[in-house]
């Protein structure tokens, strides 16, 4: 006999019945009628879990380069194997080889690096940190609080996200009215950086080719009178007010689901994913963003994970299987939307919880660090260019907190996040809110994005 909790569960997208419905019982159920989306856009962000060591993800060539392969050690790429990447000020820079797949993205002036970013409360300098005269991230090196510090936005600790604070501030606009499902979507469990005030996000199982009950198959004849008999079920007059509101979720997550596989299946992508965890991540966003009009959906938030990155050893063979994984994975993903037309409407970003130290540890890894350095991509990403300001390469130099080359931050998250928030569509005026601490940078609009 099938489990109530497989009974309930949605394959495919596996849109989880009862956490997808659940919004539905206080803001009321998916309009039926698919609004007009042309002004749809969509971010999509990537979490490097582990502290991804970027210093190797983003290397000088034209510059610095004999400082970087010195200080590194055992752990340098060598200067012909990275892949160039020149900026329009001329400086060139290398990404690590295992980024092929997204490496002629640059050339489109598709792909952009963000150099330096991390958690900061305001501009800070070496002498600064040395002396403790200026507020730093509560427990600067741990990765729980630093991967909560980087989904909030709040270095001093906070509760929601700022994706979420996002969904509620356009929430109140209306932007995807008359729709309610989610702006917040994980294919990766939980996310804090989706949950705001007023709203949470929708989680969603990736990796299954149907939508519907477990099990549903509609050349079945016992998988069919199962349905009906549940369908038959929700329509019942229970007489309670909680059972009927449960009904009524239910009923909207298989609709839901039903509306996913329906559309997904009439007008298949064409677009090859990868096998990996990512891929699949990916792949499933890219089936959600596909029925953008059916949900009514204008603006869209997702978060996607790979984990892994806490190289502290053999970091060398680790990094080249996972930045294959996530290159190829990206280059799929923006490949998907080309097809579908929105790649201009869909702007995918990483983040990493802190960056490692520049000084290799022993067994050939490094140790957790801080600033580091990001990918943006995007039909609307201004390309080809690295943003921000790269650090000096120098152990116990003006950008080391330390003696291990442990990057102080030259840029902030609030003004990366305050940079995609703004093409999003956040106004100004509640720039503030989503980023507390934007205010305390005189830029706080990094210029990446079209």
């Amino acid at each position: 006999m099938t489990s109530r909790r497989n009974f309930l569960r949605l394959g495919c997208c596996s849109l989880s019945t009862l956490t997808v419905a659940s919004q539905f019982s206080r803001l009321g159920l998916v309009s039926a009628n698919a609004q007009s989306t042309g002004d749809y856009k969509a971010l999509v962000c990537i979490f490097l879990f582990g502290g991804n060591d970027s210093n190797n993800m983003v290397v000088p060539v034209s510059t610095q380069y004999a400082q970087y392969a010195q200080a590194r050690g055992p752990l340098a790429i060598p200067q012909a194997q990275l892949l160039q990447i020149p900026t329009p000020g001329g400086a060139v820079y290398g990404l690590h080889p295992s980024l092929a797949a997204i490496h002629p993205l640059w050339a489109q002036q598709k792909l952009a690096v963000a150099a330096n970013v991390g958690m900061i409360v305001r501009p800070t300098t070496r002498a600064q940190y040395l002396a403790g005269s200026v507020p730093v991230p509560s427990n600067l090196f741990s990765h729980s609080d630093q991967t909560s510090s980087w989904q909030t936005a709040m270095p001093l600790g906070g509760t929601t996200g700022w994706g979420g604070r996002i969904a509620d501030r356009l929430g109140l606009l209306g932007v995807n009215a008359p729709s309610n499902y989610p702006l917040g979507t994980s294919v990766a469990g939980g996310a804090l950086l989706l949950n705001g005030v007023n709203t949470k996000a929708a989680t969603v199982i990736p990796g299954q080719t149907t939508t519907g009950l477990e099990g549903s198959n509609p050349e079945n004849a016992a998988m069919v009178a199962r349905d009906k008999a549940l369908g038959e079920l929700l329509e019942m007059d229970a007489g309670y007010a909680l059972i009927q509101a449960a009904s009524a979720n239910t009923k909207e997550g298989i609709r839901i689901a039903t509306l996913i596989n329906n559309v997904t299946q009439s007008n298949p992508l064409q677009t090859q994913f990868p096998g990996t965890g990512l891929g699949t991540e990916l792949a499933q966003i890219a089936r959600l963003i596909q029925v953008r009009n059916e949900l009514g959906m204008r603006r869209q938030i997702f978060f996607a994970s790979i984990g892994g990155f806490d190289t502290h050893s053999n970091q060398l063979p680790d990094q080249q299987n996972l930045y294959t994984q996530l290159s190829q994975a990206m280059a799929a993903f923006y490949n998907a939307t080309v097809e579908m037309g929105v790649a201009a409407q869909v702007t995918t970003f990483t983040e990493s919880e802190f960056g490692r130290t520049f000084q290799p540890s022993a067994g050939n890894g490094s140790d957790h660090a801080w600033g580091s350095h990001h990918l943006i991509m995007g039909g609307a990403v201004k390309g080809g260019n690295l943003y921000g300001t790269f650090p000096t390469l120098a152990i116990q130099g003006p950008d080391d907190s330390g003696n291990r080359g442990n990057w102080i931050p030259t840029t902030s998250l609030d003004q990366y996040g305050a940079t995609l928030a703004d093409w999003f569509g956040v106004p100004g005026t509640e720039m503030s809110v989503v980023f507390p601490n934007l205010a305390n940078f005189t830029t706080q609009n990094l210029g990446f994005m079209g």
